[in-house]
């Protein structure tokens, strides 16, 4: 059985039983037969979220797996892989909805600046559909970048990705800003004048957003800035 990780989509649990699943257990299990009945695909959503997916031959009972092996070829191998990918684009369409990003904090952040500042993040890169900005309204200036970044490109020795935003400082308070914890060197960019903070809230909310309140500030530009800080 092979988990099946969805990009940017999230299981909406309420969908399943109208898709056919069966509850058992804690988990939720579906199955249909492909290839005139020969085979099943029988896909799992475990009670952590997660989506498993198999194809059993229905003769021996047996699990099938050889459409896993990238280097199969075939006509009867390059059928299953498409049954099962026509069940699986069938799955994500009826029972996921989008979900960019995971970690509550980022939401927080998204939240604040809609609501203090009337800032919607913008997703910019079609390559990068997890890394979104935020600008002013006055003069398009960016003052926060959330990314998905790999930790270990944080310096971090631990696997898996986290969610950053990325903040303008006065150059003379990067380093005391920056704890090598929480707060990093600015990823991808100049760092001089940014720095990293992880959004997994080891910095709490109300400093985060003090911090995004500078970044507004700074992004106006060295003439205004005066004014609104007063």
């Amino acid at each position: 059985m092979k988990e099946y990780k969805l990009k940017h989509k999230k299981i909406n649990l309420n969908t399943l039983p109208k898709f056919g699943f069966i509850q058992n257990g804690g988990a939720y299990v579906y199955k249909t037969d492909i290839l005139d009945g020969q085979f099943y695909v029988e896909l799992t959503v475990s009670n952590g979220g997660k989506l498993f997916a198999r194809v059993v031959e229905k003769e021996f009972d047996e699990e099938y797996t050889l459409h896993l092996v990238p280097d199969a070829v075939g006509q009867f191998v390059g059928a299953v892989r498409g049954a099962v990918a026509e069940i699986l684009e069938k799955f994500e369409h009826k029972c996921c909805e989008k979900e960019i990003f995971k970690w509550n904090q980022t939401y927080a952040v998204i939240e604040y600046v809609k609501n203090t500042y009337q800032s919607d993040i913008e997703f910019l890169w079609e390559k990068f559909p997890d890394n979104a900005v935020f600008r002013r309204s006055d003069n398009k200036k960016w003052y926060g970048i959330i990314m998905t970044v790999p930790f270990k490109k944080l310096g971090v020795e631990s696997d898996g990705d986290a969610e950053v935003v990325n903040l303008k400082a006065f150059p003379e308070n990067i380093t005391e800003i920056i704890d090598g914890k929480s707060v990093f060197a600015a990823y991808h960019m100049n760092k001089t004048h940014w720095y990293t903070i992880v959004l997994d809230g080891s910095v709490s909310n109300k400093d985060l957003f003090s911090h995004i309140d500078t970044s507004y500030i700074l992004a106006r530009g060295k003439n205004k800035q005066k004014r609104e800080q007063n």
